[in-house]
């Protein structure tokens, strides 16, 4: 089992969704934004400190608690029931969890607890753990 907090002073809004495009030669070309791939360098740079000597293979549950700051009228331990979505969350931090290696594929994510809500302390908890 893999588990670590990625401490934070806010939850990034940019999302994987959040492509550019641009038009050449008549053909929409689309790219990631510098600002998308700040986020996952952001994310990548955290990871890389958790990595697996080698990845984790096979079915994986994956757990993810995004942890914002209260505003003045919610309090610590609150569901945050507001943007960004979390399926657009998690995707781009699969993406980066893959990307350092923690599984072969984000396909091997078999099962996955995503969960948002406010907290005294901004960040990410992740666990990873192989199923049987």
């Amino acid at each position: 089992m893999i588990k670590f907090f990625i401490p934070l002073k806010k939850i990034p809004s940019k999302t994987a969704q959040q492509k550019g495009v641009r038009v050449c030669q008549g053909k929409p070309i689309f790219y990631t934004k510098p600002e998308v791939k700040a986020v996952e360098k952001l994310f990548r740079h955290h990871m890389a400190k958790h990595r697996p000597p080698n990845p984790l293979t096979g079915p994986i549950q994956l757990i993810v608690k995004w942890c914002y700051i209260p505003t003045g009228k919610h309090l610590p331990g609150e569901w945050k029931d507001t943007k960004p979505d979390t399926d657009n969350l998690l995707k781009l931090f699969k993406d980066s969890l893959e990307k350092e290696n923690f599984f072969n594929n984000d396909s091997q994510v078999a099962s996955e607890i995503n969960q948002k809500f406010y907290n005294d302390i901004c960040g990410v908890f992740v666990q990873l753990e192989k199923l049987t």
